[in-house]
């Protein structure tokens, strides 16, 4: 583990390349070494608190993980059978996004279905956001949802690129 001196923290973030906007990576806080190690855990413990927690697909920024989530699928597409991997526009009152689905979870899809996603993270692939669920959530066939989904917002198309930062 590389350790860098005391007057140095390390910031991680991404930036809309449209709007030039910073988004924080909260899996790799900037910490400043002379600070106190509990404090400091304490407080990343009530950030992740804050994470956790129902949301839109408007609400979705990059590197976000754990998060609740109902959508509707709109399409699906069969991306490799041999690995079972599928790709799939899901969305719902606010926007749409990819979702990627591997394995069993490709089972669950079909379109118009409703899916309840719980502990869902957001990847990045070449600069854009992709929806997924790992071995650590879980997707869910729900009731089929009351409202409409808006298709004009793709948040899969907005560009972001990663920027390091040292300070």
């Amino acid at each position: 583990m590389y350790l860098k001196p005391p007057s140095q923290s390390f910031c991680q973030f991404y930036l809309n390349k449209n709007l030039r906007s910073p988004i924080i990576d909260r899996r790799i806080p900037a910490i400043s070494f002379s600070g106190d190690i509990e404090f400091q855990q304490e407080k990343m413990a009530e950030q992740k608190k804050q994470q956790v927690g129902s949301k839109k697909v408007n609400q979705l920024r990059p590197l976000d993980f754990g998060v609740n989530i109902t959508v509707k699928v709109i399409n699906k597409k069969a991306i490799a059978q041999r690995n079972r991997l599928a790709e799939c526009f899901v969305g719902d009152e606010t926007g749409i996004i990819i979702f990627t689905a591997r394995n069993d979870q490709v089972d669950l899809i079909q379109e118009g279905s409703t899916l309840v996603l719980t502990k869902a993270k957001v990847d990045m692939f070449k600069g854009s956001m992709r929806l997924a669920v790992d071995r650590f959530g879980r997707i869910e066939v729900g009731a089929p949802a009351s409202f409409k989904v808006e298709q004009d917002i793709n948040m899969s198309l907005i560009e972001f690129e990663r920027v390091d930062v040292v300070v």
